[in-house]
């Protein structure tokens, strides 16, 4: 999964890139948007329940012949209309939209820009509501599983302000259903010193077993 990723008619693929097996992309300019790769037997199909209004938050059906889950694809954006459902508030207003897909098994990933050190900001949900209202349904992060670290106390940054490593903030998560993780899963962030030269954030590594 892919935030300010580009149109697939805009990408170019080679020997070190190669085209996947199915994709999905949405966005509001060819030039930036939010896209999902498959490099395997899974499918990609856009929900018919999608509410543009939560415009990058998207809910997807993930399936091949022997299992299907759905998986939220986030780029928590701002909201200049209504600054209270920005970023988290926006995916806060997006969970309660979804409600009633959050009892299936899901997974929820990307650029949350969000963290528990800003739940002061004025929000219609904050960080820890979101983490509250995924754990009651069954759904806990990645991260926070396999570190056994709290939200706002994360030793691993994902983003980098300004490319700098002494701005570091941990703003991207991987949330994944219980249902989904019976056999346990494997978490990594991807280096500072690897991944700076191409994004100002790392990406996360998550291989459920």
């Amino acid at each position: 999964m892919i935030s300010e990723c580009e149109s697939p008619q805009r990408l170019k693929y080679g020997k070190l890139i190669p085209k996947p097996t199915a994709h999905f992309w949405y966005g509001d300019s060819e030039h930036k948007g939010i896209a999902v790769f498959s490099y395997s037997s899974y499918k990609i199909e856009p929900l018919p329940v999608f509410n543009p209004k939560f415009r990058y938050i998207v809910p997807l059906l993930i399936s091949n012949e022997n299992e299907q889950f759905h998986l939220f694809a986030i780029w928590a954006m701002d909201d200049k209309k209504d600054r209270k459902s920005s970023y988290i508030g926006q995916v806060w207003k997006a969970l309660e939209y979804y409600q009633k897909l959050l009892s299936e098994s899901c997974i929820l990933v990307g650029d949350f820009n969000s963290n528990q050190i800003w739940d002061k900001q004025s929000r219609v949900g904050n960080h820890t509501d979101v983490v509250n209202k995924l754990a009651e349904n069954g759904i806990k992060s990645l991260y926070h599983d396999k570190y056994k670290e709290v939200h706002g106390q994360e030793s691993e940054a994902t983003f980098y302000l300004h490319r700098n490593k002494n701005k570091p903030y941990h703003m991207d998560y991987c949330f994944v259903s219980e249902t989904l993780l019976k056999n346990g899963h494997k978490f990594s962030v991807g280096s500072f010193e690897k991944w700076i030269p191409f994004s100002d954030h790392s990406p996360l590594f998550i291989d459920l077993l």
